[in-house]
Order: structure tokens, then sequence, then C-alpha cells
């Protein structure tokens, strides 16, 4: 089933994420209705305060970005991540432009290392300690971020924020046009 996508502004977005049981109602129904909602939508990842859920989990595919990509030998993965935990950050940051299907039509760079460690339970509720680099750390990193209450534009500088307030603001009142379900805050 696809689920609407919330919106820039909505109050979820901002929360730090609870951990989830194993037991947790219907998780593999959810993870479903996740990924055809991202796929739906375009997305490469979708972490579960997009849908209005607070719970630490979050999905993507960086097949999708890497399969017709010549200049990297890197390759995509797709993969449920729960409860997930980032041990450690490194290399040099550098900058790539990041969009959100929460903040739909704005793109803009955000800088972040290009490698990742994390610990976290996939689909099957199997424990993985895995590293990643490049493109997949970085969507992870976007994801990672939605579960702890941070959004892409909270990296800009001061000054790219307010230039970019109209625009969001606009995002919060449903002023968007855009071919996938969302649901606006109540304002």
């Amino acid at each position: 089933m696809i689920l609407p996508i919330v919106a820039f502004g909505d109050s979820v977005l901002k929360k730090e994420c609870e951990d989830i049981k194993k037991d947790y109602p219907n998780l593999d129904v959810l993870i479903q209705n996740m990924e055809e909602t991202m796929e739906r939508a375009s997305g490469v990842g979708l972490a579960a305060p997009q849908i209005g859920l607070p719970i630490r989990l979050f999905i993507i595919d960086s097949e999708i970005m890497l399969e017709d990509d010549d200049e990297t030998d890197e390759i995509g993965v797709r993969e449920t991540f729960i409860n997930a935990e980032i041990i450690e950050e490194s290399g040099e940051e550098w900058a790539f432009e990041e969009g959100c299907l929460s903040i739909p039509q704005i793109r803009e760079k955000v800088f972040r290392k290009p490698n990742i460690t994390i610990k976290y339970r996939d689909a099957n509720w199997k424990e993985h300690t895995k590293s990643f680099s490049g493109l997949t750390a970085r969507v992870i990193q976007h994801e990672y971020d939605h579960i702890e209450g941070v959004l892409f534009t909270d990296h800009l500088k001061p000054l790219k924020k307010k230039l970019l307030k109209k625009r969001l603001n606009r995002i919060s009142e449903g002023k968007v046009n855009i071919d996938y379900k969302m649901k606006f805050p109540k304002i």
C-alpha cells in the first residue's frame, strides 16, 4: 500500500525516534508498504518518521542511483535498517546535492564523511555491523538523520536556511506540485 509522505513542518520529522522490538505489529507489512511508497515517489530512501511513525526504521535503495553511473564502480545496496546506530564516520567531508521526499523540489549541497560503520537489524531481525562508503554511505546517513530528528536542511548554513524559508513554508502549507501522496502539517 502506498502511504502518504509527511511534509516539512510536521513535528514527527524533528523527533528522535524510539527503538522497536521484534514483535512490532505487522513489521513485515510496514516494510513492504515503505518500499512501495519509496518506489512510487522515485526515492532512494525512506525513514519511518516520513510516514508519520517515530520509530527507528528506514530503508534504502542506492542501486537506483548507481546503476547508470559510469563514473563509479560502487555497488548499490537495497536494505532495511532497524534500530540502527552509526558507530563511526570517517574520511574527509565531501559535498553532494541532496533532496528529500518530505522536502520536495529543494536540493542543496550537504557535507558528509564518505565512510561509515553502522550496527543494525535487517528485515529478518538479523544483526549486522557493516561498513559502507560513497553514495550508499550518504543515503544511509541521510535516512539515519531522519530517525535522529534531523533534516538535510539542518546541515545548511544559516544564510542558506534563511534564503529557503519561504519555499519551506510553502511546502508546509501544501503549496507544492508533486506526483506522490503527501500529508501536510496542520497549521
